[in-house]
Parts: structure tokens; C-alpha cells; sequence
């Protein structure tokens, strides 16, 4: 399936880039003692887990359903992300308390050009793996692309930051260096929360988005047949959803007639919303009054 392979692509290109950024951050980080660098450094050591993760839970994802798994994998996509998420968290605790210790201890971080150097290759590496990453996110709504292109676009930013510090260097002020170090661990733990969340609602079932309920009733509206319509309920299909709900019909047409009404509804559904994985409806004859 095109979007499996395609986030199987992008992990990969992930690892890659990441694995290049670690290596290069990290010696530059210890030469120059920079918490910043160091920080920078070891939240492309969780980049690179991250990606990993994202390879081994689109594969688990894309395995289609089994007699064991009815309704597929897809739900690994999700599990993978909070493993990710805690990861991501557990990591920024270390540097956060290396970089708000470095703050009064006053470790000095010798200035280097490579500090610099480096920086503005992390961010042309990130930018690039972000436009990447947020163009299939946006394509496929993966959450686990959709995660690692968040991580891109932040690290972007992270490292403008260690740049800055690194900047601030040549007039002498090194405490900021340590303070970006935090913060850097802190952003980190906001976004690591927030892909959390988004996991945890899926896995714990969370219904479908009102935007979409209502799509799937301005379609029911449209078969003027339907008298009303009870009983609507919905369940994450890894990142799509199944929908059942109960058609209420003229109690005076046959089986066959009302069958057919929620059959095409099923068709018509399936057709038009690409979130809805399945549709389950059933019939309930009612009896109406007829002038």
C-alpha cells in the first residue's frame, strides 16, 4: 500500500538524518561544553529512536487483518507513538536537569566556529526532513509521520536557539546556553504530552470527530426515505473508523426495500468519507402516519 511505503520511506530518511546530526552534534557539543549543543545532540539520539519506532509500527500497521485481527493492525501505529512520547519525555528529564545544573555551576562552553557550522546544517537537514514528513502527513493522516514531522519543525527551532547561544558566546555571556538547554528539554516534553494524548485517545477508543459525524449525516439526509437516525456509534480503526448506527424507515416497506436503502447509504458513505473504514447500519421499521 502506497501509504505504508511511503512512511516506511520517510522513516528511513529519518534515521539517516538523524544518525549524521547525533554524530556531528555530539563531538562538536564535548569539545565546546555546550549543554545547548549536548542537548541538541541527544534529542537527535530520541529523533533517531523515534524514526525507529515509526519503521517497526508502520510495518506492524500495514499487515492486513487475520483471523486473529479483524479488523487489521492499525492500531500499532498508535502504540508506537506513545512509545515515542514516553521515550521523548524521559530523555528531556536528563537534559534538563544537565542543562539547569550547568546554569549555576557556571560551566563555560568555549566558542567555536563548528559550533555555528553545525547549526546551520542541523536546520537545513530538519527543514528539509520536515517539508518532507508534513507533506505526508498532510497526504495520509498518519499520526506516526505526523509526530515525526512535528519533531523536525521543532528542532528547527531548537536549534536557532543553540545558535543564538552559541552567538552570545563571543560577548562573554554563557549563562544563556544553559537556559536554552532547558527549554529546549522542555519543548521537547510538550510535544512528547501532546503525541501522548492524541495516542492514548485512540487507543482508549475515542469517537469520531464531530466534523465527520456531520459529513456522514449531511449524506444520511440526502435518502429522504430515512425517517431518523439513533444509535450512532464509532470505534478507531488504526487511522480510520468504523461507524454503526440505525436507520429508522417506513415500517410498511419489505425487507428487501429497506435493505437496499442502507446498502447504498453503506456504498455511498464508503465512497465519500475516506476516514470511514466500515459502515455497519441496521434497519428499524417504524410505522408512519399517512395523511
Amino acid at each position: 500500500m502506497e501509504r505504508f511505503k511511503s512512511v516506511k520511506t520517510a522513516s528511513i530518511f529519518g534515521i539517516l538524518g538523524n544518525l549524521f546530526l547525533l554524530i556531528i552534534k555530539s563531538l562538536v557539543g564535548f569539545i565546546t561544553n555546550s549543554q545547548a549543543m549536548i542537548a541538541d545532540a541527544f534529542n537527535s539520539g530520541g529523533d533517531i529512536i523515534s524514526s525507529v519506532m515509526t519503521f517497526v509500527g508502520n510495518k506492524i500497521a500495514s499487515v492486513p487483518s487475520d483471523e486473529d485481527h479483524n479488523l487489521g493492525h492499525g492500531k500499532a501505529e498508535y502504540i508506537y507513538s506513545m512509545l515515542i512520547s514516553i521515550i521523548m519525555i524521559l530523555m528531556s528529564l536528563g537534559i534538563f536537569k544537565d542543562s539547569f545544573n550547568s546554569i549555576f555551576n557556571h560551566n563555560n562552553l568555549t566558542y567555536s566556529s563548528w559550533l555555528i557550522i553545525v547549526c546551520i546544517v542541523t536546520i537545513l537537514v530538519k527543514f528539509s526532513l520536515y517539508l518532507y514528513t508534513n507533506k505526508l502527513a498532510k497526504k495520509y493522516n498518519n499520526l506516526l509521520i505526523k509526530a515525526n514531522s512535528k519533531d523536525h519543525r521543532n528542532d528547527c527551532l531548537i536549534t536557532l536557539g543553540t545558535l543564538s547561544s552559541s552567538v552570545l558566546t563571543l560577548n562573554k555571556v554563557y549563562w544563556v546556553d544553559g537556559i536554552i538547554g532547558s527549554f529546549i528539554a522542555l519543548w521537547i516534553i510538550i510535544t512528547s504530552i501532546t503525541i501522548f494524548k492524541e495516542s492514548y485517545d485512540i487507543l482508549m477508543d475515542k469517537s469520531i470527530s464531530e466534523i465527520t459525524k456531520n459529513k456522514v449525516y449531511e449524506i444520511i439526509k440526502t435518502h429522504e426515505e430515512i425517517e431518523k437516525v439513533i444509535h450512532f456509534n464509532s470505534t478507531p480503526v488504526g487511522y480510520k473508523y468504523q461507524i454503526s448506527f440505525t436507520i429508522c424507515v417506513d415500517g410498511n416497506l419489505s425487507t428487501f426495500e429497506s435493505h437496499k436503502i442502507a446498502d447504498k447509504l453503506e456504498k455511498e458513505i464508503a465512497k465519500k468519507l475516506d476516514e470511514i473504514y466500515l459502515t455497519i447500519i441496521h434497519v428499524n421499521p417504524i410505522m408512519i402516519e399517512k395523511d
